[in-house]
């Protein structure tokens, strides 16, 4: 038996949390099974509480949640051929089946990458579905390549302190763009730090407005935040310029379409990201060789995991929220 968190039905938030006692997984044919050291919690895993992915998620209840895993493989699937007991990783669950908020998870061996010794439990918990879709977008990015080549792209990066934001910033100055930042005013020292070059307080009316201080259109906005209405980003768009939406609503859908259907070059790009093993084995490299590093909010240990839970509801997370196990 493991320790566990799981939920009974939609909605409650933290309270429905409840502390309990599972078998622990058997790794399918293709699985590897991880006592997990750390997990991260994202926005997905709130909105999946809440029914906004309702019928599709999760497939049923009781529901353990959370996808983000570091630890350490215990047993591994007969036909896995890259990992054995004993060796460190990152992966990342499936999001039908979540499982992180528990002392051990399964894992499918083609979302798993190997962590380094450089690497904590604790930042590479941090990294996945944050990482993974601020590296996405910047992918998605017109003219950006991460080598600095071509000319130089001006980025806007909306609610920056928080889990995709931070990445999105420092994977962003490692391929030379210009980026503008938009974060509370505790968190302008922050961001500065981690490498952005105008960063403005999203109360202010500048903040409000999305204007760049130094009247710049932007190539790409990767939007963190929510509820800001289309009409707020166009005239501040260069003249292809895509706003890639990470947390989209039935009307980023409708507005997708609308522009497609009058092929206006400025978009609104809804983001639906896919984890690739690639990818993710990529982002372990960066943090190991020190180019990027996660930004943490707070750590809890697993048998107060409604605390950060609460804490990701409130919205007001610098960073990331990790629990520990």
């Amino acid at each position: 038996m493991m320790r566990a968190v799981q939920y009974n039905s939609y909605g409650g938030g933290a309270a429905a949390l409840k502390q309990v006692e599972v078998p622990i997984p058997s790794p399918k044919t293709d699985e590897v099974l991880v006592k997990v050291e750390a997990t991260s919690l994202n926005p997905l895993d709130l909105r999946i509480q809440k029914g906004v992915v309702w019928p599709f998620l999760p497939r049923k209840f009781p529901n353990i949640p959370g996808v983000d895993v570091a630890g350490e493989v215990v047993k591994v699937g007969s036909g896995v051929k890259s990992y054995k007991a004993g060796d460190k990783v990152v992966a990342v669950l499936s999001n039908g089946f979540g499982g992180a908020l528990a002392e051990f998870a399964v894992a499918k061996e083609n979302l798993t990458v190997s962590r380094p010794p450089e690497v904590s439990a604790d930042q590479g918990a941090a990294l996945p579905i944050a990482g993974l879709a601020a590296h996405e977008c910047l992918l998605r990015t017109p003219g950006f390549n991460y080598d600095g080549s071509g000319q130089q792209v001006n980025l806007l990066i909306t609610a920056a302190s928080g889990g995709v934001g931070q990445y999105a910033v420092q994977l962003a100055k490692l391929g030379n763009a210009h980026v503008t930042a938009t974060c509370g005013a505790r968190n302008i020292d922050l961001i500065k730090s981690l490498g952005a070059d105008e960063v403005i307080d999203y109360k202010t009316p500048e903040g409000a407005a999305l204007k760049s201080p130094s009247g710049r259109k932007y190539d790409a906005v990767i939007h963190c935040a929510m509820g800001f209405p289309w009409s707020r980003f166009e005239p501040n768009l260069s003249a292809n310029g895509k706003v890639f939406d990470i947390t989209p609503t039935p009307s980023a859908f409708m507005s997708f379409a609308l522009k497609k259907l009058t092929f206006s070059k400025k978009q609104l790009v809804p983001m639906i990201m896919t984890p690739k093993k690639e990818k993710l084995d990529y982002l372990v490299k960066l943090l190991k060789e020190g180019k990027i590093k996660a930004v943490i909010d707070s750590k809890h240990p697993l048998s107060k995991a409604e605390e950060g839970w609460a804490k990701s509801l409130s919205g007001h997370a610098t960073g990331k929220i990790i629990v520990e196990t």
